[in-house]
């Protein structure tokens, strides 16, 4: 005992630091915007002050980037009379309205099952329990909606998003869509060696509305009766103008 006591106090513990950044750290919604690639790239190093020189893998890496949460219904539809209609509904409460996590390798391959629920890594394990609804209908309505949002590209796992430049490098890149939620992103890297979770990051963006885009969903949620009106009007317009242009 007391041998191996002096072997553990003689060998340097290993310890790692994550050294990551953003290609961006804010993207503008324009009249032109048709989506944006952000790249992720770091280094795995050792601890600040450490002695060893050199960190000692493999490592694998998993990035989840998360957009701004809101309360999200998923509904029920069935046919009553001829006539699909809302039977059944449940709220899920500060929802993610963008998900996507990029890894190295098969989740299953880099860490336990147990990991990946602690740190709520997978998409499925997004929609949270309904104290109304209870588990079973949460945990039904719940599928349904990471299905539709993995259908519109807002929810996503790509196994193979993560690569190695060298032992400790790595680069991902990610495609937001057009039609990207605006508001805040988290970007969490994971750093897992032999299962285990051994350095952590995490980094946000921005996705904003700019010009007009901007003012209109600034009057849209601000003054919604005002914007309303003008919407009416415009379209109005826009009818009475065309009627005579082909007139003519």
């Amino acid at each position: 005992m007391a041998l191996v006591t002096v072997l553990l106090a003689i060998s340097p513990a290993s310890a790692e630091r994550l050294v990551s950044q953003l290609s961006t750290d804010f993207i503008e919604i324009t009249s032109s915007y048709d989506g944006e690639r952000i790249t992720f790239f770091g280094s795995i190093e050792p601890e600040a002050g450490a002695e060893q020189r050199f960190v000692e893998g493999p490592f694998h890496v998993v990035i989840v980037v998360t957009g701004p949460a809101q309360d999200r219904v998923a509904r029920q539809k069935t046919r009553q009379f001829g006539i699909w209609l809302n039977t059944d509904q449940v709220v899920f409460e500060e929802f993610p309205s963008f998900f996507q996590v990029l890894s190295s390798g098969e989740l299953l391959n880099i860490t336990s099952p147990t990991t990946l629920a602690v740190e709520n890594i997978l998409p499925e394990a997004q929609p949270s329990i309904s104290t109304e609804a209870g588990w079973w209908r949460s945990s039904v309505f719940g599928r349904e909606l990471v299905r539709l949002m993995t259908q519109k590209g807002f929810f996503g796992l790509n196994e193979s998003g993560v690569r190695f430049l060298s032992t400790s490098a790595y680069v991902a890149r990610l495609t937001l869509p057009s039609d990207a939620p605006p508001g805040s992103y988290l970007a969490s890297t994971y750093v897992f060696k032999n299962g285990q979770i051994v350095a952590r990051r995490a980094e946000g963006f921005a996705v904003r509305k700019t010009g007009f885009e901007r003012f209109l969903a600034v009057s849209a949620s601000q003054q919604p009766f005002a914007y309303g009106l003008v919407a009416v009007a415009l379209a109005l317009f826009t009818g009475w103008l065309g009627g005579v242009i082909f007139k003519r």
